[in-house]
């Protein structure tokens, strides 16, 4: 990995022992400089890290709970809606792609998210890419909440998608059982002298419980939220 990632991970190493026990890491290793994609390349695999305003953030792999969410919404769509089964196809479904979003303040440099599943029209990308990492925005992100890692959600990576031009955002909460929809509204210029088009969130449709739902931008098929929530093993049907 090289001299500058070997670098950065004795850092994060250093960072982390120093941390109280249970500390949810989510701060570069070192705060007198920003974090750069080998501080990223230097958080060990079983963790989850992301890049975001030059901050690295790194997490605990998610609990099953977040996975059997995370795996029902991929079960739900991809083959509707990818393969054109049961759908009307004409989309890419991914989980947890590696997106890499530009960095505004520091030219040339990159922000790197993983949303727990991503969806791209095949009219957009034609072909999946060969790099390791996705460059064009998707259009639709779904992000599966979890005790540690909702705030992160709502505050980090929804203001990204929106300034990026995600048009959909789903935030699946296993817990409290909820899906929220997410529209992306109308740009809107800033007062800075930078004068950056705004883009915000339109108030969001919320469906509770076992229910089955349309939702935009996969509202061609119902999708059954109560299969979201099993905490269970399935039950066996009857022969």
């Amino acid at each position: 990995m090289g001299a500058r990632a070997s670098v950065a991970r004795s850092a994060v190493a250093q960072f982390r022992a120093s941390a109280p026990a249970g500390y949810n890491t989510v701060a570069v290793a070192e705060k007198s400089r920003r974090a750069t994609y080998a501080d990223l390349e230097a958080v060990p695999p079983e963790k989850v890290a992301e890049l975001i305003d030059g901050e690295l953030h790194v997490f605990p792999r998610p609990a099953p709970r977040h996975m059997n969410a995370q795996g029902g919404v991929v079960a739900g769509l991809r083959d509707p809606f990818q393969f054109g089964d049961g759908g009307p196809g004409g989309w890419w479904i991914i989980p947890e792609p590696e997106r890499h979003f530009p960095e505004p303040a520091e030219p040339g440099g990159i922000q790197v998210v993983s949303p727990d599943v991503a969806g791209w029209r095949c009219e957009r990308m034609p072909d999946l890419p060969t790099t390791p990492y996705f460059k064009l925005a998707p259009d639709w992100v779904c992000e599966v909440l979890s005790p540690r890692t909702k705030v992160h959600d709502r505050t980090k990576k929804m203001p990204l998608y929106a300034q990026n031009g995600v048009a959909y955002a789903w935030l699946v909460d296993p817990i409290a059982r909820v899906l929220e929809v997410h529209v992306l509204g109308p740009a809107r210029r800033s007062s800075s002298r930078a004068r950056r088009a705004l883009r915000r969130w339109n108030e969001a449709i919320v469906h509770r419980g076992d229910v089955r739902v349309q939702a935009v931008p996969f509202d061609a098929i119902e999708l059954d939220l109560g299969k979201l929530w099993a905490g269970a093993a399935p039950r066996r049907k009857p022969r």
